[in-house]
């Protein structure tokens, strides 16, 4: 498979992740431009991989963990709804005021947190590949997602 290749068949689904892992369809362009040019730049080893699609994914979310960019911190409270989602809610405002409510109880997390609720939730990966993308242990993923959950619990109540 050729980087071409590769990026035509995977750069919607690494758009849509990276705007799950940072809550702004604009600084996950970034975070995914970014990610593909160092892709591109090494696709010789990106191509040997077992699987270049985990390995590009685990790339994307090692970027997104340690981007240190001043424009990266800043968090954005108001988010349209994506695109693909048609969903008609008996209040439009209460719906976009509990959407923005859980948006902003996201962007808290700690990142590495909130890349584990991604990928469990949204990508639907098992502990082992979410351990393997994070490059730590299962344990440590559990644990992560545990502590995640409890954050989000403690804010639902306070709320």
């Amino acid at each position: 498979m050729t980087y071409e290749e590769f990026a035509d068949s995977r750069l919607t689904a690494l758009l849509r992740y990276a705007v799950m892992l940072t809550g702004d369809p604009h600084q996950a362009q970034d975070l995914v431009q970014e990610t593909m040019v160092r892709v591109q730049l090494n696709w010789r080893r990106v191509a040997r991989a077992d699987s270049p699609d985990r390995y590009v994914r685990r790339t994307l979310t090692n970027q997104y963990i340690d981007w240190r960019r001043g424009s990266w911190m800043r968090r954005v409270l108001l988010r349209a709804e994506p695109a693909e989602t048609v969903v008609v809610p008996v209040d439009h405002a209460q719906a976009a005021a509990d959407r923005d409510q859980v948006w902003s109880w996201l962007a808290r997390l700690p990142r590495r947190q909130r890349a584990t609720l991604v990928l469990r939730y949204y990508e639907d990966l098992p502990d082992a590949e979410i351990a393997e993308i994070l490059g730590c242990a299962v344990g440590t993923v559990r644990a992560s997602i545990s502590r995640a959950l409890a954050t989000l619990r403690a804010e639902l109540v306070e709320a």
